[in-house]
């Protein structure tokens, strides 16, 4: 990893910079194990995740991005997302203590930790399987398909993007 600890910021504009750095660098992490997500994916408990994206088993991953001590402190609804992945990933930039992420509260014993910067990514821990539902899943599965769609779509036409209501 090569960006600096000095990367954790304060301001917001910085944060979602990193962010979408830190999305960058775990996108080529799972391209490379054949896992393929996208960014910013509703749910449908309201919640919007991060980085949500299905592997060769049809498993159903998502991960949380977390920039700061304060992003991950102040992220009460974390635990909302477990329902709608069969494994859930902290993602993190290299210099933020990740003591946290050992503790109780951040069940260490399900959730996964990768490490990632604008480049690349490695998981320091891997997340245990809690399996979904089969309905659950092929429900997660043709939503994501269905985004996945949307969005080439709107990429290739913008006559079509203009037809998104869901953009």
């Amino acid at each position: 990893m090569s960006e600096p600890a000095a990367a954790i910021h304060d301001s917001p504009g910085q944060a979602s910079l990193l962010a979408a750095d830190l999305a960058r660098g775990i996108a080529r992490l799972f391209a490379r194990n054949d896992i393929w997500c996208l960014s910013e994916v509703p749910l449908r408990n309201g919640r919007r995740a991060d980085l949500m994206g299905i592997d060769a088993r049809g498993q159903v991953v998502i991960v949380e991005i977390k920039v700061s001590r304060a992003d991950l402190l102040g992220d009460a609804k974390w635990p909302d997302y477990l329902d709608f992945c069969d494994r859930f990933f902290w993602g993190v930039p290299p210099g933020l203590d990740r003591a946290l992420l050992d503790s109780a509260a951040y069940r260490p014993e399900t959730c996964g930790v990768i490490v990632a910067d604008g480049y690349d990514a490695e998981i320091l821990r891997p997340a245990a399987l809690e399996p979904l539902a089969a309905a659950r899943r092929k429900t997660q599965v043709e939503q994501l398909a269905r985004i996945a769609m949307r969005r080439h779509t709107a990429l290739r036409d913008p006559l079509c993007a203009a037809l998104d209501t869901l953009a």
